[in-house]
């Protein structure tokens, strides 16, 4: 019997902004903005799984300075893996958010799309068998019915599910303690791995961006600090 297909599905802000929760606790997660996601992935595969995919889902930001940032960490990472990394874009609305007191209308930026293009590829490649086992990677709850699909009509595919740093869902784990599956993954307890993933300063003509240089910089001195407080331990 062959390797097993695992393919990893990415809810890219869930993803993105459970590091950026965890890096303002920890300045050692500053080490996981600029990362190889693919190496990351391929970290948790069993010595009986073969790495099918990462499709990651995202929307690109409003914010000018933002969407560069974001440009940059894709583009390496599809630089760096080719057909092993996949790009699904949702769509960023500008929403009118009023205060119920003032009156006073702001703008605010809406993210749509992802939970539906996770939940609607998710279940392609279950019906036209690209995978074995599927990898999901988020803590949103609205991504439960997708699982219980599969776990409805493929039962020959396995559901593991990470939770995003600094990002957990009751519902979830009780859906799958429930459905006799194992637990999430916390991949807030596997910063090292994060570390083992990063990527060079440059690949190709895409750079980390400065301001993840400045937290990566303050990651690399804060674990040289804690390595150090070991050592005289």
């Amino acid at each position: 019997m062959g390797a097993k297909k695992i393919t990893f599905y990415i809810d890219g802000f869930n993803f993105y902004f459970g590091i950026r929760r965890k890096c303002r606790i920890d300045p050692q997660w500053g080490m996981a903005y600029w990362i190889d996601v693919v190496k990351l992935c391929e970290s948790f595969l069993a010595e009986d799984q073969e790495l099918q995919k990462v499709i990651y889902f995202t929307s690109s930001p409003l914010s000018p300075d933002k969407n560069s940032r974001q440009s940059a960490f894709l583009n390496a990472n599809k630089a760096m893996s080719g057909d092993r990394f996949e790009i699904v874009r949702g769509k960023f609305l500008e929403k009118t958010v009023v205060c119920p007191n003032c009156k006073y209308a702001i703008p605010k930026p809406e993210e749509k799309r992802t939970d539906v293009n996770i939940s609607v590829r998710i279940l392609e490649d279950c019906f036209r068998q690209q995978t074995d086992i599927v990898a999901l990677v988020s803590a949103d709850s609205d991504l439960i019915p997708p699982m219980a699909s599969i776990m409805k009509y493929f039962n020959s595919i396995a559901i593991k599910v990470y939770f995003p740093p600094a990002n957990h869902s009751r519902d979830i784990s009780d859906f799958l303690l429930g459905n006799k599956s194992k637990k999430p993954v916390l991949l807030e307890k596997n910063l090292k791995r994060f570390i083992s993933a990063a990527l060079p300063d440059s690949v190709n003509k895409y750079t980390i961006p400065t301001k993840w240089k400045t937290k990566r910089d303050i990651a690399l001195a804060a674990i040289a600090k804690a390595s150090q407080d070991e050592n005289r331990g």
